[in-house]
């Protein structure tokens, strides 16, 4: 274990989340308890006017080798403190390590934010990537790879409904098997097959509520995401489509998306299904094209599977396939990789959505990792830019970007598309730029204010729970969308 003792409570998030970079393979424990004061790694020091780091060796005795020091006005505001203290950090493990983190300083998972504030604020492009590159120590190509990003989401962003319009996400909780990186809401469909109608009835109620306190709005998105929404038998679609038409006015959706997913949950008979509904844009996700890889992860199905149900998605008429990829999967090489990108480009998706691996706590990679150890985990620039050539021969531009908590490699996650393919729900769910309403099983919806607050409310993870406790959802909703809707008169 790694220790931090500070001598004043605050920034603690800020501190575990930048040490943990630099230090994956650590536990990492942030605390101002006296007892620490001399069993410490790291030693933070907050002052009237500045801030000192005192570094202290991880193995054999004890012995300072690095104080560094920062200083700051007395009126300092908390967000100046907070970025001189990750750029003392973020300095001192540097040196000692000689290891620089492409993100630099920035931990969060949305990035183009910063570019994107700045953009909206008429600053030039020379002028945002100076100052991350100064604020956030942020490299040129990361800081560069931003702001492009938060350019071509401005403008696909400007044609939405900020203030009168709203977004729409389903989830669908049931995955054939539960695969090895996954912490997502997902419950094993064999297990769960009785209950799906009543999921369904519960999902239902809680449209009939969304679509009232949102009638004088205007449906810009519908994400339909799980788990995999193609464990659904067909009739089950059906149903769940037919109730969306019903219930909800679809007459100005300008995107539909069915994140259809694993090959071992789509057939032609279901792609009939999404077709005749006017499913707009669907997913199909082999996440690697190695097969002893897709066994290891959990995959049920074969590279050849993918393959099928791609080439039927396009014989059925869908002209918007994105496709998703894991980069830094158990034992996966660079040649791996290469691998996987000319059989995707064989296909020749839509869009590409390119994931760093992200170790998550939930997850069952956190047993292998400790049987097998983390270097068995690669995802390096080399990889990144394997995929990232990939999308351009495909004709793709980088059209959204996030990152996640303990991530292989400190990397990103990054969606690539064609032009005219872009996955407008995937930059409203970065940028938070409209209410998204949220609907099923671990869901959260999102309440975007006039004044760019935001408040969230949470649907339980649990499915039985789910169902029995569909009213107290619906009331969560109510209490969430009653600044702006006349909720409360329902």
């Amino acid at each position: 274990m790694l220790v931090i003792y500070i001598n004043k409570p605050q920034f603690e998030y800020d501190i575990h989340s930048l040490v943990k970079a630099f230090y994956p393979e650590e536990e990492i424990k942030v605390s101002c308890e006296e007892e620490l004061k001399e069993a410490h790694n790291i030693s933070i020091q907050f002052e009237e006017t500045h801030i000192q780091m005192t570094l202290i060796t991880v193995q054999g005795p004890r012995s300072t080798f690095g104080i560094k020091e920062v200083s700051h006005s007395k009126d300092a505001d908390r967000q100046t403190v907070r970025d001189l203290l990750k750029q003392l950090i973020y300095k001192g493990l540097s040196e000692h390590l000689g290891k620089e983190l492409p993100w630099g300083t920035l931990t969060g998972i949305r990035p183009t934010k910063i570019p994107m504030a700045m953009l909206e604020e008429g600053k030039g492009e020379g002028e945002i990537l100076r100052h991350m590159k100064e604020t956030y120590l942020i490299s040129e190509e990361k800081g560069t790879l931003s702001i492009d990003i938060a350019r071509r989401e401005k403008e696909l962003l400007s044609t939405l409904h900020y203030q009168d319009g709203y977004s729409l996400y389903i989830g669908i909780p049931f995955c054939p098997t539960t695969c090895l990186y996954c912490s997502f809401t997902s419950y094993p469909i064999g297990a769960w097959r009785k209950r799906v109608s009543d999921y369904l009835e519960a999902l239902e109620k809680e449209m009939v509520f969304v679509a009232e306190a949102f009638r004088d709005k205007i449906l810009d998105t519908v994400y339909i995401g799980g788990g995999t929404p193609t464990t659904l038998e067909p009739e089950e679609l059906d149903r769940l489509l037919t109730a969306l038409k019903t219930h909800f006015d679809l007459s100005r959706l300008q995107e539909f998306t069915v994140e259809a997913g694993r090959a071992d949950s789509i057939t032609r008979e279901k792609l009939k299904v999404l077709k005749r509904h006017g499913i707009t844009r669907i997913s199909v996700n082999p996440q690697t094209m190695k097969e002893e890889t897709l066994k290891l992860i959990g995959r049920q199905h074969s590279v050849s599977q993918v393959k099928e149900a791609f080439e039927a998605a396009r014989e059925e008429g869908f002209d918007n396939i994105n496709m998703d990829i894991i980069l830094g999967l158990p034992e996966e090489s660079k040649e791996d990789v290469i691998h996987t990108m000319e059989a995707i480009k064989e296909l020749y998706p839509d869009s590409l959505t390119v994931h760093s691996l992200a170790i998550k706590r939930a997850s069952k990679m956190n047993e292998w990792i400790e049987e097998k150890g983390i270097a068995t985990l690669h995802n390096t620039d080399v990889t990144m830019q394997i995929a990232a050539d990939a999308a351009l021969d495909m004709g793709m531009d980088a059209y959204y970007l996030y990152r996640q908590k303990n991530m292989s490699g400190n990397f990103e996650n990054v969606g690539y598309a064609t032009p005219g393919k872009y996955g407008i729900y995937n930059i409203l769910i970065m940028e938070e730029k409209q209410t998204i309403a949220a609907l099923g099983a671990g869901s959260i919806s999102k309440a975007v204010f006039p004044d760019g607050r935001i408040e969230r409310t949470d649907n339980v993870k649990d499915v039985a729970l789910y169902i029995e406790r569909i009213d107290e959802m619906i009331e969560r909703k109510r209490k969430l969308f009653a600044w702006d809707f006349s909720v409360e008169k329902q």
